[in-house]
């Protein structure tokens, strides 16, 4: 059974598909999850704190994806496939959910709520690319096998996750994602090759 704060957050998810953030009413949110205001006032304290809950829950949950898509799809020892498979979540998320877009470009509008100053108490990083790039990039490193090579490895995954965010922040147009995603396939394995 979801906790109050699960409610409340899924209810603020809702509403923030639907109209602009400036529009959405906590009090509405608290009835839409079936709460009292007050409820919502103990666990997120302000407005701010909802919204800045909500980036984090989205931006927590788009990395856990991200970092599924890489290992799945290099199996622990491809890191170009799991650069690529990262790549294929991330723009998929980026066109399916507009605050992670967000939080992958930095480019916040009214319609979306703002990121917390410092990230959540849980660890999750603040909603900027540089550090969801890190974050990504760490997560992807360690479910891979260096064989020696951490560094060149973190470097070709960050260039990896670059990419991305650069078709991100301009989508691929004629040939699409799968073209991207070779591109990017490419750029690892050349710095990956120019190691040994």
């Amino acid at each position: 059974m979801p906790t109050a704060r699960e409610t409340l957050l899924e209810a603020a998810h809702a509403a923030v598909g639907t109209q602009p953030w400036a529009g959405v009413r906590m009090v509405d949110v608290a009835a839409a999850a079936g709460v009292s205001r007050q409820t919502l006032y103990n666990e997120f304290g302000t407005k701010e704190g909802l919204g800045a809950a909500l980036v984090n829950r989205l931006v927590d949950g788009f990395l856990d994806g991200a970092a599924r898509a890489a290992t799945e799809a290099g199996r622990g020892e491809d890191p170009a496939a799991s650069c690529a498979g990262a790549a294929a979540w991330m723009l998929r998320a980026a066109r399916d959910e507009p605050v992670v877009r967000s939080a992958l470009t930095g480019c916040w509008g009214a319609q979306m709520p703002l990121p917390g100053v410092a990230g959540s108490a849980a660890g999750v990083p603040s909603a900027e690319p540089g550090r969801m790039a890190a974050a990504l990039c760490e997560r992807m490193v360690s479910s891979l096998s260096p064989n020696g090579h951490a560094g060149k490895l973190n470097r070709a995954c960050e260039a990896g996750v670059r990419i991305a965010l650069s078709f991100v922040v301009a989508p691929p147009a004629e040939r699409g994602d799968e073209e991207a995603l070779r591109q990017i396939q490419d750029v690892v394995r050349a710095l990956l090759a120019d190691s040994h």
